[in-house]
């Protein structure tokens, strides 16, 4: 991989005698390779030309009031390259504390209650024991948001002036910005749809459960919109690697049709190493939160496949069912959301760069641009663009399948368990039967004896 000691490594090479066109005269230094450097004087240019937070603010705030990420943005007038900062005494993490005190109360208070239910159901049917476990299940994000979301709040500064640092790097090394088309609108319109969507789901609940209160619904609003926002963000986030790959493509193009491109073609190189190391810090900074994403969606929508169909099975399709096929729904939605996204920003990143890139006719070109072509192809198989949570699992397609398989074989072994109860229920209920016949033949019997 290109890192910070490869290019120590390269400014310690004496200059060569030959430039990138492969012609005596001018030595192109390392810093003609690697852009302008970014210096603390550039904190005002940082932030003109910071055109994906401008465009994605409107989210990020949202955050900050529901104290699920409580990062800042510096002064525009400081004089630092860090223009997103994360502090455990800031004030956007102080509020995050008190929003989160105050939302525990109502939590725990409903938590409690179920997990009331719950004991008291122990000696009942066991789908009415399970039924609990998934309005718990639903709660658990909650608890685990300081572990999740805030310790990972260093990573998450980090990939936000990857962001700024990147944008303004382009800009100078292509003479033209990044354009985000529709991407206000679009984060606008998504802040409003993740608590609108959460006030559907949640009252769907109330309106088809039985036992769901409304009272309780309060306790899961903010942790419904928690999930859509992080959706959300996932979705902006992947659509804004496409749109920048894209455009560093456009640009490719342009270079490789003007005489001698070598040089520029280095420089686009390393514009794409950025951008796959970008995509990396993506997983990395949101690993846990988006891990807990995935084991909470596993476990609801399995539990909840199994007490509808159960559910049917004994007293065929209500409401009820609706309910549970509602939470069913919300959550594969957002788990194919997350993992189909991914996979296309690691396709256009990825293949689709790699793929312009083969289709170079080499011939037309000279041998220092032909050689930049080939260094361009290794750096993307050594730099894969890869959504990875910290080590742990790939976003991709594959993950989406493989859950699906996952669920489907333990909702199989638990429809097994399922129908074993209902065998021994029935022969039980024959066995009542033939011995309540048996009893009254016997009786008889012994009155016609009698008599």
């Amino acid at each position: 991989m290109y890192t910070e000691r490869h290019f120590n490594l390269y400014k310690r090479e004496k200059p060569h005698n030959r430039d990138f066109n492969g012609k005596e005269g001018k030595a192109y230094e390392a810093k003609d390779v690697y852009g302008p450097e970014i210096t603390d004087k550039d904190g005002e240019l940082l932030d003109q030309h910071d055109s994906f937070y401008i465009n994605t603010k409107s989210l990020l705030v949202l955050f900050q009031i529901m104290g699920v990420m409580p990062i800042m943005r510096v002064p525009k007038d400081a004089q630092t390259t860090k223009r997103t900062t994360y502090n455990w005494i800031s004030k956007a993490t102080l509020w995050a504390y008190l929003v989160w005190s105050l939302e525990s109360i109502i939590v725990i208070k409903v938590g409690r209650e179920r997990y009331s239910n719950f004991q008291q159901n122990t000696n009942k049917r066991f789908d009415e024991v399970i039924y609990n476990i998934i309005f718990l299940s639903i709660l658990i994000p909650h608890f685990l948001l300081p572990i999740a979301s805030w310790r990972h709040g260093p990573e998450v500064a980090i990939f936000k002036n990857m962001w700024t640092h990147y944008q303004l790097k382009y800009l100078k090394i292509t003479g033209t910005p990044i354009v985000f088309p529709k991407l206000y609108s679009l984060t606008w319109g998504l802040c409003v749809f993740s608590w609108a969507l959460s006030f559907a789901v949640i009252l769907s609940q109330n309106y088809l459960q039985d036992d769901f209160e409304l009272w309780q619904s309060f306790a899961y609003y903010h942790i419904i919109a928690m999930l859509d926002g992080f959706c959300s963000l996932w979705y902006i986030n992947c659509n804004a690697f496409g749109t920048a790959s894209k455009g560093l493509a456009t640009n490719l193009h342009k270079a490789l049709e003007a005489e001698h491109p070598a040089l520029k073609l280095a420089q686009y190189r390393h514009l794409w190493v950025d951008l796959s190391h970008m995509m990396q810090q993506l997983g990395r900074a949101y690993s846990n939160m988006y891990g807990i994403y995935c084991m909470v969606i596993f476990f609801t929508t399995t539990i909840s496949l199994y007490g509808s169909l159960s559910e049917i099975l004994d007293h065929g399709f209500s409401y009820k069912e609706m309910g549970l096929f509602v939470i069913v729904g919300y959550c594969m939605t957002l788990l194919f959301i997350i993992c189909n996204e991914a996979y296309h920003a690691t396709r256009k990143v990825g293949l689709e760069f790699q793929v312009r890139l083969l289709n170079v006719n080499l011939g037309a070109i000279d041998r220092s641009t032909q050689r930049e072509v080939e260094m361009f192809l290794v750096a993307i198989a050594k730099n894969p663009p890869i959504m990875n949570l910290d080590g742990f699992t790939n976003i991709n397609r594959e993950l989406f399948a493989a859950n699906i398989s996952f669920m489907s074989t333990y909702l199989i072994v638990l429809m097994q368990f399922k129908l074993t109860l209902l065998r021994q229920g029935t022969k039980k209920v024959f066995k009542s039967i033939v011995d309540a016949i048996f009893n009254t033949t016997t009786t008889m019997s012994q009155d016609d004896v009698e008599e």
